[in-house]
């Protein structure tokens, strides 16, 4: 079995970490480069940011703070939010970002996916797919829905076509993001992250809702992820990425870098 990945994930907003809960009221917390060197030293495999003040406000990223992550940071990284074009591509990754990850561009542009698998190769293109449960009217989930815009807006599009679709275009791997569960710690939503990774073939990695130990081994073992986004647990310092590897590591799920 591959070795699972715990990957802390840090929103960026006016160049500043922030913790959102259901991507809305942002709490500062610190420096987006010296909170990623925190984790790496804690053990992290890699670390994602989502700069959501160029998603959410149609802004172009700041390489800035992206440069100097990549002076800190001795772990891979990705960057999602505000990346619309190749051009785009070519500068988040020139400035250090060794992923680099679309929402809104690529359900508006799907042919953004496989222009970038083709010049950056697929390992570099990751779909952030942000997803909210649509019900019927005995309160049962029906489908998933994609929103962009850091999940302000409806596409109307299913998200496990979608998710189909962005593979066979060149997306490597896909980070999942349930919307009803991001910062809630009441856990992932298993039985969308068991529908994704059982309709492609690419990794999934779970992201939204991850509230105690459980939570993550949970991701792993019934939602089949081969990664998970931790947020809240980390941020306000209720674990360190090392008490999830160790715990995951007694319950039968392979870990990498256990000796922190």
């Amino acid at each position: 079995m591959l070795k699972k990945r715990i990957i802390p994930a840090i929103d960026v907003a006016n160049n500043r970490a922030v913790k959102y809960v259901q991507f809305r009221n942002p709490a500062d917390i610190g420096d987006p480069a010296e909170l990623g060197q925190k984790y790496a030293e804690q053990g992290a495999d890699e670390i994602l940011y989502l700069d959501t003040t160029a998603s959410l406000h149609s802004q172009d990223v700041n390489y800035d703070w992206i440069r100097r992550v990549a002076e800190k940071l001795y772990v891979p990284f990705s960057v999602v939010g505000g990346i619309r074009t190749i051009a785009d591509f070519k500068r988040v990754l020139r400035a250090g970002a060794d992923k680099v990850g679309v929402n809104t561009a690529a359900v508006k542009k799907p042919e953004l996916l496989t222009e970038a698998a083709h010049i950056f190769g697929k390992q570099c293109v990751v779909l952030a797919l942000d997803a909210k449960p649509i019900q019927n009217g005995d309160g049962n989930i029906i489908r998933w829905e994609v929103y962009t815009h850091s999940a302000h807006e409806s596409s109307g599009m299913d998200a496990i076509e979608w998710a189909c679709r962005a593979e066979e275009l060149g997306a490597g791997e896909i980070v999942c993001t349930s919307i009803d569960r991001d910062g809630m710690k009441n856990g992932y939503d298993i039985a969308l992250l068991r529908s994704l990774t059982g309709a492609v073939n690419i990794p999934v990695i779970a992201s939204g809702g991850a509230g105690n130990l459980a939570h993550i081994h949970e991701a792993f073992k019934d939602g089949h992820a081969e990664a998970a986004l931790v947020a809240s647990l980390l941020h306000y310092e209720e674990l360190t990425v090392m008490d999830i590897k160790k715990y995951l590591l007694q319950h039968g799920i392979p870990v990498r870098n256990t000796h922190g």
